[in-house]
């Protein structure tokens, strides 16, 4: 049963916006003290990204667990650890969850088409417990990220280099 009034709940979920969340702020401030550059919610690319990292060709969702439903199962829609159901109004919060589910994936399928990278940060991983950690992972991911990509193009650059010189050679 819910302790709020439909007014006051109204009122609250009104209040909650999709821009500058608190978990956003904390994985923005902690990139930029690890020195990442970044854009905020491109408008160019689906889904509006909350932070576009060019330079390594990725994007960063940093999701409400209730509002994308973390650790939930699209068949089942129970309640997890981290996103809890609410009991009233359910079967539009669970047909609410789904879509958003549904849509994350969808966004995320074009942006990999796209040759985009996609990692998404839920939050309840930037608990006070867990933050350092999380924000440490996602540094190392984005590093790999760039060094893969890297060593790829310069693998393709000499291979070229390769290739015309031994056409040099023969001739």
């Amino acid at each position: 049963m819910d302790k709020l009034s439909p007014q006051q709940r109204s009122r609250n979920m009104a209040a909650i916006h999709a821009k500058d969340t608190k978990p956003e702020m904390i994985v923005r401030r902690g990139l930029w003290k690890r020195g990442f550059r970044y854009r905020l919610n491109h408008k160019r690319l689906p889904g509006h990204p909350d932070l576009v990292l060019r330079k390594y060709r990725t994007c960063i969702f940093v999701n409400g667990c209730f509002w994308h439903g973390h650790l939930v199962e699209t068949n089942q829609m129970e309640s997890s650890e981290c996103c809890r159901i609410p009991e009233s109004n359910r079967d539009f919060w669970v047909a609410k969850i789904r879509r958003n589910k549904e849509r994350d994936k969808e966004e995320q399928k074009e942006l990999a088409a796209m040759g985009w990278h996609c990692i998404t940060v839920w939050e309840c991983e930037l608990k006070p417990s867990k933050c350092e950690e999380t924000l440490d992972s996602i540094a190392f991911t984005l590093n790999h990220i760039y060094l893969q990509d890297h060593s790829i193009r310069k693998a393709n650059d000499v291979t070229e280099e390769e290739s015309g010189m031994l056409i040099a050679a023969e001739e």
